[in-house]
């Protein structure tokens, strides 16, 4: 797989068994580079791959296909912006906090999806991005900019 890692999707589904299944159809369809694979609160599954663009999609798609009934949410962010994937993994520079900004979500998707868009609008920082686990099933972001921009 390139190293150009411009896209993120995701296929959350409400079966632990059926996630795995659909974790394996993900990987065999496409050459994606697996991010996230594991079981979230409230007895969900979530999966999540990075890759081209077109890759991204034809596992997002076979992956949805095969959860079936099981399917919760699915997304692709396309020019995903690159601070999402260090948040996602922990793996992103502890630097200095001007201020806290946290989005909270019951959606995996739908926080993925709010975390890239505040990156994109505001001059923040995103600090870390926590996945529905041991959570209730609430997945949140934190982020540190200015006050305006993290209230933006």
């Amino acid at each position: 797989m390139a190293n150009n890692l411009s896209a993120i999707g995701g296929v959350e589904l409400s079966s632990v068994a059926k996630g795995l299944e659909t974790a394996d159809a993900m990987l065999k369809t496409s050459d994606v580079r697996m991010l996230v694979s594991r079981s979230i609160c409230p007895g969900k599954y979530v999966i999540l791959v990075s890759g081209e663009v077109g890759a991204v999609n034809a596992a997002v798609e076979a992956g949805s296909s095969k959860a079936a009934h099981a399917l919760v949410d699915q997304f692709v962010i396309p020019n995903i912006h690159p601070q999402v994937f260090p948040a996602i993994e922990g793996t992103g520079p502890a630097g200095e906090l001007e201020s806290l900004g946290v989005i909270e979500s019951f959606s995996v998707s739908a926080l993925i999806e709010a975390a890239d868009a505040a990156v994109k609008a505001a001059d923040v920082r995103l600090i870390e991005i926590r996945l529905a686990m041991a959570l209730g099933g609430k997945a949140f972001v934190t982020l540190t900019g200015s006050v305006a921009a993290a209230e933006t």
